[in-house]
């Protein structure tokens, strides 16, 4: 399956707004508005490369009826970092432009150029040009 980077997004989100302590969230069970568009296969595949990319907290493979999900507790600092730096439609919509730009929708490619939009944002609220 190819990474979709929307449903990444959609996952983190839906996390952020369903999570606190002692109330993890089960999905694709528990999809929220961010993720009604994806099927129950992506969202799965996603929150897995979301856990290897570490930006999930405590993810619990659970199976029964012949159907896998996963128990969430939390975003991990790096998962709200991420989703910080990518909430607004604008910066996130850039971030996705950058990376077809450069050829790589990697995940890691998008949480750096992500990380480096807001600093070019902050830097021009400074009047920092870049040389």
């Amino acid at each position: 399956m190819k990474l979709n980077p929307d449903c990444i997004r959609a996952i983190l989100l839906t996390v952020e707004n369903a999570c606190d302590i002692g109330k993890p969230i089960r999905l694709p069970d528990e999809r929220g508005t961010h993720l009604k568009a994806y099927f129950d296969d992506e969202i799965l595949y996603h929150v897995r490369q979301c856990d290897l990319s570490h930006l999930l907290y405590r993810v619990c493979a659970l199976s029964g009826n012949g159907r896998l999900s996963y128990l969430i507790e939390d975003l991990t600092p790096e998962g709200h970092k991420f989703i910080a730096n990518v909430r607004k439609d604008t910066i996130w919509n850039n971030t996705k432009s950058i990376a077809a730009k450069v050829g790589s929708k990697s995940l890691d490619a998008l949480i750096q150029i992500s990380s480096n939009v807001i600093t070019e944002l902050i830097k021009a609220q400074f009047g920092i040009t870049s040389p």
